[in-house]
């Protein structure tokens, strides 16, 4: 299976970043901003979104602090003794489903191209998503999806950084204008775009499934 010719008319792309929420794993934000203002956060959706954020959650997806550091600041804004399960309850709210056709798709693309997983993520949603493809998929370990996998919270850096883009194709000796980058957030287009990379933004309600329409040979 090989990409819709309208994103690949020269026929260059040999490789494939996928982001992994909103392009694997469908997601929802408003959740989880709801889910926190239920445990005492009423300014919670100024604290935190997809774009601005508190400085902890960012320390947060880049490793800098742990998991027990992550609720305690969420107990600190709340006052409250919350537990760690009510905490990764609200944490985790954003998190849906992975439509298994999608999985599906991945399986087919990996005979084709190298693929790889680039997510801005931390350790509760990895632990969360993890045991989610196990408990619907017995796939043990998503890494098995994928070439490689790469975590904003093991790595130390973050999308859009260009460094984190130039660090996935420096060490899988791939060449950034021969591999496409998906993601549903335009800042990560433009800074894979500065990194070199070609970068497809996929937006409602477009689907994985629709870039490679077409596309069987």
């Amino acid at each position: 299976m090989r990409l819709n010719q309208k994103i690949d008319s020269k026929g260059k792309i040999k490789n494939i970043i996928f982001d992994l929420g909103g392009v694997i794993m469908n997601i929802n934000y408003h959740r989880t901003v709801d889910a926190f203002r239920d445990l005492g956060l009423p300014a919670i959706d100024e604290q935190f979104s997809q774009f601005h954020q508190l400085q902890f959650f960012s320390e947060y997806e880049i490793g800098e602090i742990s998991s027990e550091k992550f609720r305690s600041e969420i107990r600190k804004l709340t006052d409250q003794k919350l537990s760690d399960e009510s905490i990764d309850q609200a944490w985790n709210a954003m998190l849906l489903d992975i439509p298994p056709e999608r999985l599906e798709l991945l399986k087919q693309l990996k005979a084709t191209y190298n693929t790889y997983l680039l997510s801005n993520t931390n350790d509760i949603h990895y632990n969360y998503f993890s045991n989610y493809l196990n408990k619907h998929f017995q796939i043990p370990e998503i890494s098995g999806i994928f070439k490689q996998d790469y975590y904003s919270h093991t790595m130390g850096m973050r999308k859009p950084h260009p460094d984190i883009y130039l660090k996935v194709c420096g060490e899988q000796e791939i060449s950034p204008d021969e591999t496409l980058f998906i993601d549903d957030t335009l800042p990560n287009i433009e800074g894979a775009e500065k990194a070199g990379l070609k970068a497809y933004h996929l937006t409602r309600p477009e689907t994985l499934l629709d870039l490679f329409k077409n596309g069987t040979h």
